[in-house]
């Protein structure tokens, strides 16, 4: 497969996990199962992390869902997870 797009890196994914950077503090982790030119993206099993600051610390609070919908214009980052 030759890589003509960025998107093209995504193709190399689909039905594998991804860690997806959003504004706002956000970030999410789950399975890609679709994507389009907007970057708009569909994750399934996935999980959101929302970071805060509470007086002077880093406080983190994780949601899971079983799919969710991601807008494009959302999306700052993607890409494969760290090992554990």
């Amino acid at each position: 497969m030759s890589l003509e797009t960025p998107l093209d890196l995504l193709k190399l994914n689909l039905d594998e996990k991804v860690y997806v950077k959003l504004r706002g503090a956000r970030s999410l982790t789950g399975t890609l199962q679709a994507f389009d030119s907007h970057c708009n993206i569909v994750l399934s099993d996935a999980v959101e992390t929302i970071y805060e600051l509470e007086d002077g610390d880093l406080k983190s609070t994780e949601r899971q869902s079983e799919m969710i919908f991601v807008r494009g214009d959302t999306v700052t980052l993607i890409t494969t997870p760290e090992e554990e």
